[in-house]
């Protein structure tokens, strides 16, 4: 390839690709502290507005410090919807519109990590990794049975080895330089996850967005799809890449599998040679089997979201309309091609037409009408003087607070014949007048005048009062449940 091609790739690349576009803004520092310290986690999103007040809170110490516009945080973010870096869609059941990395953005911070963070890449551990993938491979492609039996064998013959030198009491652990190269490349491959999920599913999204695109032009569709959408066949999930993805979910969630993972995960952290990891790195450590298992999860949901839709836009038939308007477009398109060399836009039609009285504008820039905003209420009328009923006022004060003094009077009255005395005994001989708030204000002050003995329970019963009951009494319901023995020792003041 002559250096010409090779540069207008380049220019090509710098001109498309998303992640290129964020390294090269001049508000890259924004960017990325604000993409890294609020959606960097693995499957993170969140909600638009949230990411909104977060941002506009931040703006003031940031202009103190960054050479920043007087955008508000709503114009940045969607600056960067535009540019590729964040995604905005529905979320879930909820259908709450929020904001997630692209790939390219997830890109763009994983570079800026690496340079911020430079971790060795020529290392032992890596060099065998590619040694042992690479031999796997020549292995399991080798048409010649005979050599694939030497190798399992010669495989087999350096197990048993090392079985016998273990056995003689040979000791050949990983030294700690080794073991710590290695968690080095784990942990960056972890990084790399996010990223990948990332990648994968909007590769979903576009050939989801590819299958509508030729069902609306039927261009180049096979005929079976189609058949295959009507009979409720998943045709983005049987294609190559849904097929690898399904193959690597089911891996990922087999019980086993996850079992053995999280099981290595806990002794690996375990060692005495990483008891001095930094809290982030044991962190991202244990979180890996739950990184893994949401990304797949993650992703599978937009799979099936992104199926459903394309089977509800088939069964619906509203393909069949699309299909009519996108022929309309394009016969005025070829018709107006045609006439473009003879005819000057602004030439005199006779014709009238009656053009929309709405301009178009954004959704975003529309307030809702609330009535409930406008609404004064119904007018003040001027009420007469009543006699207030001394009785009923007495019984909202007792149906509103607790009767310490009744409680009292009851504890005192058992005290007097026996001491100490327990909650629960309290209230077989007075019962709970006023329901479960007479048993909680005896709990209160055995509390706070008496002794709680943990090592015994009591089981407390009281009435409950129904809508045809004024006053609870014995033929009511009761309900009861089992406390800690609270007991009364002395009088109560």
């Amino acid at each position: 390839m002559t250096s010409l091609a090779v540069a207008l790739q380049v220019r090509r690349l710098v001109q498309d690709d998303a992640a290129l576009r964020m390294l090269r803004m001049d508000s890259l520092p924004l960017v990325a502290g604000v993409l890294e310290t609020h959606l960097s986690a693995p499957n993170a999103t969140m909600p638009t507005h949230q990411l909104h007040d977060l941002l506009d809170a931040e703006l003031d110490p940031l202009r103190t410090h960054l050479d920043l516009s007087d955008r508000t945080a709503k114009g940045f973010c969607e600056d960067w919807r535009q540019a590729g870096l964040l995604e905005r869609r529905l979320h879930g059941e909820s259908r709450e519109e929020v904001y997630a990395l692209t790939p390219a953005a997830r890109q763009g911070l994983r570079l800026i990590e690496q340079l911020l963070e430079p971790r060795a890449s020529v290392t032992e551990s890596r060099f065998v990794a590619l040694l042992t993938a690479l031999h796997r491979l020549a292995v399991e492609t080798d048409p010649d049975v005979d050599r694939r039996v030497a190798a399992l064998q010669a495989e087999r013959d350096r197990l048993d080895e090392r079985i016998r030198r273990l056995s003689s009491g040979e000791d050949d652990l990983l030294d700690e330089r080794r073991a710590r190269e290695r968690l080095e490349d784990l942990l960056g491959q972890a990084a790399d996850l996010p990223t990948d999920f990332a990648r994968v599913r909007a590769r979903f999204s576009q050939l989801n967005q590819e299958l509508r695109r030729r069902i609306l032009t039927d261009e180049g569709l096979p005929k079976e799809v189609l058949e295959n959408v009507f009979r409720g066949v998943d045709v983005i999930e049987s294609s190559d890449e849904g097929q690898t993805f399904a193959a690597f979910s089911r891996l990922v969630r087999d019980p086993a599998m996850a079992a053995s993972f999280e099981a290595d995960v806990r002794a690996v952290l375990g060692r005495d040679l990483f008891t001095d990891l930094p809290a982030s790195v044991r962190s991202t450590l244990r979180t890996l089997p739950r990184t893994l298992d949401d990304g797949a999860r993650s992703v599978q949901d937009s799979l099936t979201e992104f199926a459903r839709g394309l089977r509800g836009y088939v069964l619906s038939q509203e393909y069949q309309r699309d299909r009519r308007l996108h022929t309309a477009l394009q016969e005025a398109l070829a018709a107006a091609a045609e006439a473009a060399p003879a005819t000057r836009p602004f030439h005199r039609t006779g014709l009238d037409m009656k053009l929309t009285g709405m301009s178009p504008r954004s959704l975003g820039t529309l307030t809702l009408h609330d009535p409930r905003e406008f609404d004064v209420g119904a007018a003040l009328e001027e009420a007469e003087v009543e006699t207030v009923d001394v009785e009923a006022l007495r019984l909202l004060a007792r149906e509103t607070e607790i009767d310490f003094a009744e409680l009292r009077e009851n504890v005192n009255g058992v005290l007097a014949d026996h001491s100490p005395v327990s909650v629960a005994e309290v209230l077989s001989l007075h019962p709970a007048t006023q329901g479960v708030a007479s048993v909680v204000g005896l709990l209160s002050l055995a509390a706070r005048h008496g002794v709680i003995d943990d090592d015994a329970t009591d089981l407390l019963r009281w009435p409950v009062e129904t809508e045809n009951s004024e006053t609870p009494g014995s033929g009511l319901p009761h309900r009861s449940a089992r406390v800690v023995r609270h007991l009364f020792t002395e009088r109560l003041p």
